[in-house]
């Protein structure tokens, strides 16, 4: 008795409102409480930010397409003069076509070396023939003109000793020193030249050399071998592959061909 009295003395008394919320948590208990909703997991950020990479690159590919911003190839007007070097030259053509539109010019002395059949189908090859016959009367294309409006970058490989001292000079006698004569200088313009060792360290072509650089031509500078006339030095043509990836590493892509 002593003990009940105690305990009941320390207990709370009980209103109406403290015993209706047991009588509620005890019908709970018998029932079982139900848990509470989980709430929905949230998507996982990362697989958020993936999704609109993805939309974004999709979109950014459809906006190239439609709006026509899609870089164009570039064009390419590749050129070959007198030097043995030229029976590269159908090579030389066939690595910038992989990439590139292209079109050939050759000197009457290339000719003696390179193949034109050999040339890609694709690759249109233009003489000191062409330039004449393709002018008829006052009003008509001039074709080193023309071909000088085409291109978006040049190449001269092989770059004879006769044709380096003609550029360096201002000569124009035939149709490829004549589309140089006219080349606009904000475009590049690549040399390769290829001669004999004692040709290659003349004074002359030191020169040369420094007047065309003058005029911003890139030199691709030849190489130390075995030469076609068996003498050992340097003189030797830069290898095609080298001419192609100087030129395909310096290039900047643009949405426009040629600059008139």
């Amino acid at each position: 008795m002593l003990l009940s009295s105690f305990s009941h003395s320390f207990l709370p008394p009980l209103n109406a409102a403290s015993l209706e919320r047991r009588t509620r948590w005890r019908r709970q208990r018998k029932r079982g409480r139900q848990p509470p909703p989980v709430p929905e997991t949230p998507s996982d950020p990362r697989a958020a930010s993936q999704e609109e990479l993805m939309a974004k690159v999709e979109g950014s590919s459809e906006n190239i397409v439609q709006d026509g911003a899609q870089p164009v190839k570039p064009r390419i007007l590749l050129a070959a003069t007198g030097s043995v070097a030229s029976i590269k030259f159908e090579s030389l053509c066939r690595s910038f076509s992989e990439w590139a539109e292209v079109r050939a010019v050759a000197t009457k002395s290339s000719l003696y070396f390179l193949d034109k059949a050999s040339l890609p189908r694709d690759v249109i090859l233009y003489t000191d023939d062409d330039e004449w016959s393709s002018w008829k009367k006052i009003g008509d294309g001039v074709l080193h003109i023309e071909l000088r409006k085409w291109a978006d970058i040049m190449v001269i490989a092989p770059l004879s000793a006769n044709t380096l001292a003609k550029i360096a000079g201002g000569l124009c006698d035939n149709l490829l020193t004549c589309i140089v004569r006219a080349w606009d200088y904000s475009k590049p313009l690549y040399v390769a030249p290829a001669m004999n060792t004692f040709m290659w360290h003349n004074p002359f072509t030191k020169r040369h050399l420094e007047v065309i650089s003058e005029l911003g031509i890139v030199l691709i500078p030849p190489i130390t071998k075995r030469l076609a006339c068996g003498d050992y030095g340097n003189g030797a043509m830069a290898e095609p592959s080298m001419i192609y990836n100087t030129v395909r590493l310096s290039y900047k892509p643009s949405t426009v061909n040629g600059s008139g």
